[in-house]
Formats: C-alpha cells, structure tokens, sequence
C-alpha cells in the first residue's frame, strides 16, 4: 500500500539548494517509485471549506517574494487528475465533509517546491488540496481519514507545512544545523506523541507540548496542521516513522513523516 506523508517544504529556496535535507528528498522520491497520482494538501492553501483541484494542467504560483531570480523562472508543469478529484469530492461528500472543486489555482510553493524534489519530471498527475488550520485537529484528521482507501490505488497521499515554523523566530544569518532548545525539545515531544499514536494528546498539543506558543504560533498554525490531515489517511493502519529531521536557521524544523506501511 502506498503511504502518506508529511513533508517539510521549509523556505521557497529548498527548491534550489544543495544540502542534507534536499538531498534526502531528492532520494526518498526514487525510493517511493513512481505512484499512480498525488494528493497533496498544502499549507498554503486555506480555506473554510474543503476545496480541491480539478483541472487539466497546473500553472506555478510564486507566492513568496524578496528571493533570487532563478526561483521565479522555476517552472514545474504538473497535470491534474480531474477524475481522482471527482472521486476525492465524493468520498468526502459521504463522509459528510463539505467540499467543493477548484477549477483555476495553480500549484502554491506549499505544493511545487515538495513535488519539483520528488519527482522533477512532473510526470505524476496531482490534486491539490486546502487546508483549514481553523478546525478541530480531530477534524481535520477526519478529513484525511475519509481519503485512506486512496493508498490502495496507489495515490501517494503528502500533507506539506512544517511542525516548527515561526518566522518571527527564524535567524536566517544562522547557517548552523544546530537548533534553539525550545524547537528541539517541542519536536522532541511531538516525536514520542506521533511515534506513539497518541491522537487525544496530540489534539492537545496547544496545552500539552512544550513550547508550543513558539513552535506553533496561532498565525501560523496552517503549516502545522497538515500533519493531521497525513495521520488521519493512515489511520487503519497507525504506524508511524520518522524518516528524516533537520534545522534550519536555529528553529525551522525539515521533517519527513512515514504514516501507514509501503508495500
């Protein structure tokens, strides 16, 4: 069964540079193979209502500003799979999740910059999915929940944000790989809780995990949440790994998530 994950896209640049983390993306996607398509829910993309892409084609959002030219000449041209959407949108629809299609956005950064790692070739068609970091985490986990079956199809289902990302907090005169106490510590709480699956302690992460009013702040919760919408689309099977963890510019946490097992 194809597994779902949680991905870090970290800054726009990740798409550019040449490091541990971007080298280990860069292999994880040769080892996952080539799947059928991609659900990707990205934290770039919010919304009060589930929205998701149906469209043929995707064009390359540069959300982001202030960066070298290179990255806005980046251009990842990724099809869409109107009919896996058609079936997103009614397998929510029966889970009584609101939901309708989106038949214009192109790929945010959230999206493009995870996938241009992955699969450079943009040779896997692609949903793109929103999130609303002003639900419950538990419905927010129902909604990836309602999308398992997908794994059997062979939908690589990636939920892309970041676990610790406060930008007030990041240091980008920080080249080291050694990160600030606090972020270590509240990804080292929320390592044993995911390991664990732990779902009522990690719905509670705002009162239960260290640091939280840092790692997570209330205005940026959207990046956050996606690991819920990855865990819940595991939730048969409840099997967790952490494949990958790294810092950078002292708190911006590049981790991967494994949910459910590769077959």
């Amino acid at each position: 069964m194809t597994p779902a994950l949680f991905v870090a896209h970290g800054a726009p640049l990740l798409a550019l540079e040449d490091h541990a983390y971007t080298r280990f993306l860069d292999r994880l996607g040769n080892d996952l193979g080539r799947p059928r398509a991609i659900l990707l829910f990205s934290a770039h993309w919010e919304s009060p209502v589930q929205l998701v892409s149906r469209v043929d084609a995707y064009s390359t959002i540069y959300d982001f500003y202030g960066f070298p030219e290179e990255l806005y000449r980046i251009v990842y041209p990724a099809k869409g799979a109107p009919e896996l959407a058609d079936d997103i949108m009614q397998r929510l629809g029966d889970a009584g999740i609101a939901n309708r299609s989106e038949e214009e956005r192109g790929l945010d950064h959230g999206a493009w910059v995870v996938l241009k790692r992955l699969y450079p070739n943009a040779d896997v068609p692609v949903v793109a999915m929103s999130v609303n970091p002003h639900l419950l985490p538990a419905e927010q986990y129902r909604i990836g929940k309602a999308l398992l079956e997908l794994r059997k199809r062979d939908v690589l289902i990636i939920a892309s944000g970041g676990t610790v990302h406060n930008l007030a907090a990041v240091d980008m005169r920080n080249h080291s790989d050694v990160p600030e106490a606090w972020a270590l510590e509240f990804e080292n709480w929320l390592e044993d809780a995911v390991t664990a699956w732990d779902v009522e302690r990690l719905f509670r992460f705002r009162t239960l995990a260290p640091h939280a009013e840092r790692a997570v702040p209330f205005h940026g919760q959207e990046h956050f949440i996606p690991l819920f919408y990855a865990m819940g689309a595991a939730d048969d099977e409840r099997k967790a790994e952490l494949l990958h963890r790294s810092f950078r510019y002292g708190t911006l946490s590049q981790s991967v998530w494994r949910f459910g097992e590769s077959s």
